[in-house]
């Protein structure tokens, strides 16, 4: 497979961006060798600079989920900026895009747009915090919300503890409200908040958790969280920025039927362009600014170009059968990559839900992060590549969900689980 175009991108890219990226897991930290630098996509495949093509199971970390430059939102995408690409003011787009949001998400009656899920989830706990009057947060470990400074805090060093800063230029005093406990786990939940439970103001947990594979929430959890928030008058937030509008028209939410006070998005409703949201109750929301005395601000927020994405993707995700033929794929390629990992005797365990599936090199089961960090990450190298070299792309790091599109087909899937037959062979 041709690298070379991509060797001499990376070298000029790395003089004037650090690490050569602009986001930190692009760079093949994980897994080694030469990143791969996208010119093009159609579909469910891309191609890099080299005019080697690969079918994607990135999407964009979840954004794209119609296939990559679906005509549909194209179209729109191009239409509204024959109109002009920003105006710093209000447009229909946004309250159109905003309807349908609180249309098909059961627990929001107001939502506010930013420009990025960092943006959505910083904004959710400042609106928690002036809403309870109360400063602490409780997150869970290995749940990724964003690179807000209090949300970067890593597990104290024992149960009920306090967080620690989880990346340098994090102050101390950045995370000290900030408490760290294990995903799936109600009891330490329960002990965290007889410890705390006054000084909580809100819970912020994703739904199903998709930076450490993926996850499920256990029977019971996201209830018992709900039933806790509410005994101590805390919030209750799920960052729903990559299971919004992916597992469900609804999110997660709709999904398990339990309903939180304040949802983050990103992904899905930008179709392809940068965006976020935040909504809630509408108690809740109208205390943000203008209406309340919550700040939040954003020159490129509701952007009527990422607006028009957003409609078109939601409009063509709510017809009859979609979801169906994700989590249809999604299932598939969990059992048949376990399958196939058993017959060649390698440790793996698989998951899938909606549009999404993940997998760990680890007999499994796995609920939490610390389960999750005893996968082979060997193993998850050496199939990386094999996959890579096959035309595969997948997320280049072991801690990141698959993302399905409607694009992928039974071309796809057969091609997929053919070279998966050949790279766990070379696992072993």
């Amino acid at each position: 497979m041709r690298t070379t175009r991509s060797k001499k991108l990376l070298r000029r890219a790395m003089g004037v961006l650090p690490g050569g990226v602009n986001s930190p897991v692009r760079a093949f930290g994980s897994v080694g060798g030469t990143v791969r630098f996208v010119v093009q996509a159609s579909g469910a495949r891309i191609e890099d600079a080299d005019g080697n093509c690969y079918i994607d199971y990135v999407a964009s970390w979840g954004a794209i989920i119609l296939g990559h430059a679906h005509p549909v939102v194209i179209e729109a995408v191009r239409s509204a900026a024959g109109r002009g690409t920003s105006f710093g003011a209000p447009t229909e787009a946004e309250v159109e895009l905003a309807e349908r949001v609180i249309e098909h998400v059961p627990s929001v009656e107001m939502i506010r747009f930013v420009s990025s899920g960092t943006e959505a989830t910083m904004s959710a706990l400042r609106l928690a915090r002036a809403a309870t009057g109360r400063d602490r947060v409780l997150k869970f470990e290995g749940g990724y919300h964003g690179h807000a400074d209090s949300l970067l805090a890593a597990a104290g060093s024992g149960v009920a503890t306090l967080g620690i800063p989880g990346t340098a230029g994090v102050p101390q005093g950045a995370v000290a409200d900030t408490v760290v406990i294990p995903y799936n786990d109600l009891e330490v939940a329960e002990a965290v908040f007889a410890r705390y439970g006054e000084e909580i103001a809100a819970v912020i947990v994703e739904p199903i958790a998709a930076n450490m594979g993926l996850v499920l929430p256990n029977a019971g959890f996201l209830a018992g969280l709900r039933d806790i928030t509410r005994r101590y008058g805390s919030l209750l937030i799920f960052d729903e920025v990559i299971t919004g509008f992916r597992v469900a028209l609804g999110g997660a939410q709709a999904r398990f039927g339990v309903l939180p006070d304040l949802s983050c998005f990103g992904k899905v409703i930008g179709g392809g362009l940068p965006v976020g949201a935040y909504g809630g109750r509408r108690s809740l929301m109208q205390q943000v600014a203008p209406e309340g005395k919550v700040f939040q601000a954003g020159t490129l927020s509701g952007n009527p170009l990422a607006m028009a994405a957003g409609l078109a993707a939601l409009d063509l995700l709510a017809r009859e059968g979609v979801y169906a033929g994700l989590e249809e794929t999604a299932a598939r390629l969990s059992r048949e990559l376990s399958t196939l990992a058993d017959e060649a005797g390698v440790p793996f365990c698989a998951s899938a839900v909606g549009g999404l599936f993940g997998f760990c090199f680890h007999p499994g089961p796995v609920s939490n992060y610390a389960e999750a960090s005893k996968a082979d990450a060997r193993l998850f190298k050496v199939f990386f590549h094999a996959m890579l070299e096959q035309g595969i792309y997948l997320a280049p790091s072991p801690y990141e969900a698959a993302f399905l599109m409607t694009a992928h087909g039974e071309a796809e899937v057969s091609e997929t689980l053919e070279a998966a037959r050949k790279a766990f062979r070379k696992a072993v």
